[in-house]
């Protein structure tokens, strides 16, 4: 079967002027407004050896790992599909010996496996900050507060921070709210997809009021501290009031403390980001554990932010002044228009047409002239 020039498989798209300069630009303004706040740039490779990234992404990324054989090495490689373990594995092993915590920033193209419904793009760029060493509430604040600045920079408005405790249902099944083990991860599924049929026909119907616990963080955490049982999240909530003080009003907060979906392998805490006029979230993030060669864990955190619905929205669109120089412009000239920051567009023929080639001027009597 002949393929149809031009065509190209599903999920993946050409990125034209402007949109993809607007990407690179917002990649960098993003990337530079994290450095600021001391979190160094690592690049990791495209594709490493499918073992590797395997064992980096846990159980729900590994299923989204697209793989090929290696025709030097002839081994399985996979193409990654978040950069977030790969400075998990960078961290654990070529930077094991820096001090903690250790901040991290990363940006480049990921490629999943699937597409969603929500999202039909299977390459995406990714940028993001890791903070390694710990997951304190100090941490999970210094990172929020990082994630929203790079939203800010990028342009987005009206952002919202959705919390959500990962957690949950394996802490209090430990304790006031008993299951067995081999009904937790049921439940957690339930409570994620808001199954109360589910919870009750599974016997846990004392979790039931958590569905209900939703909505913006102040009367959401007035419900959980009402539950009860629920005392054993009482550190979890003083820290998520914490967060709320940090944060203040620069942001809307939400809290959801049984949303589980893409938060497989977070730890006490996880949280998704929004935008007005975005759909679908934009970044997530929260507390996590990466694993060292020797198979001990060390506590991290951070966030991913996905720059493409920012591009297909119009934001990190560059103006440019754009000079048309006719035939026979002095060099010297040229060069000291592009040192004044004029993009210059210099004519190969007198047919030339100085609007059709999108310039803004044309270059008169060694001067720039508004079309």
């Amino acid at each position: 079967m002949t393929i149809a020039p031009g065509l190209l498989p599903e999920g993946l798209r050409d990125r034209l002027p402007p949109q993809a300069e607007a990407s690179s630009h917002l990649l960098h303004r993003v990337i530079v407004a994290i450095g600021r706040h001391g979190y160094a740039r690592v690049s990791p490779p495209l594709a490493e050896f499918e073992e590797g990234l395997v064992g980096q992404l846990k159980s729900a990324g590994s299923r989204d790992l697209f793989r090929f054989v290696d025709p030097v090495s002839q081994r399985t490689l996979a193409l990654r599909p978040d950069i977030t373990a790969q400075v998990g594995r960078i961290a654990a092993t070529r930077m094991g010996h820096r001090p903690r915590p250790l901040r991290l920033a990363y940006g480049g193209p990921v490629l999943k496996l699937k597409a969603t419904q929500l999202r039909p793009e299977r390459e995406l760029t990714q940028t993001g900050a890791e903070l390694i060493g710990t997951d304190s509430v100090a941490a999970v604040i210094e990172i929020l507060q990082v994630a929203i600045e790079a939203l800010e920079v990028a342009g987005v408005t009206g952002i919202t921070v959705d919390l959500t405790l990962p957690d949950l249902v394996e802490t209090l099944a430990a304790g006031a709210m008993p299951l067995p083990a081999g009904k937790i991860d049921a439940a957690r599924d339930m409570l994620d997809a808001k199954d109360a049929g589910g919870l009750a026909g599974l016997g846990a119907s004392a979790y039931l009021p958590f569905i209900e616990a939703a909505g913006p963080v102040a009367p959401a955490l007035a419900k959980l501290r009402a539950i009860e049982g629920a005392q054993a999240l009482d550190k979890r909530l003083e820290a998520i009031e914490a967060i709320v003080v940090a944060i203040g009003d620069r942001v809307s907060l939400t809290l959801d403390p049984t949303e589980r979906h893409g938060f497989e392998y977070q730890r006490w805490i996880g949280f998704s980001l929004f935008g007005e006029g975005l759909s679908g979230e934009i970044g997530r993030g929260g507390t996590y554990s990466i694993v060292h060669p020797d198979g001990s864990e060390e506590k991290a955190t951070g966030f991913s932010l996905y720059l493409d619905p920012l591009v297909d929205v119009g934001l990190g669109a560059v103006e440019h002044k754009r000079v048309f120089l006719p035939l026979g412009t002095d060099p010297a000239t040229s060069a000291k228009l592009r040192a004044e920051d004029w993009i210059t567009i210099a004519a190969v023929s007198e047919a030339d047409d100085a609007a059709a080639l999108g310039c803004t001027h044309i270059l008169r009597d060694g001067h720039p002239v508004a079309l």
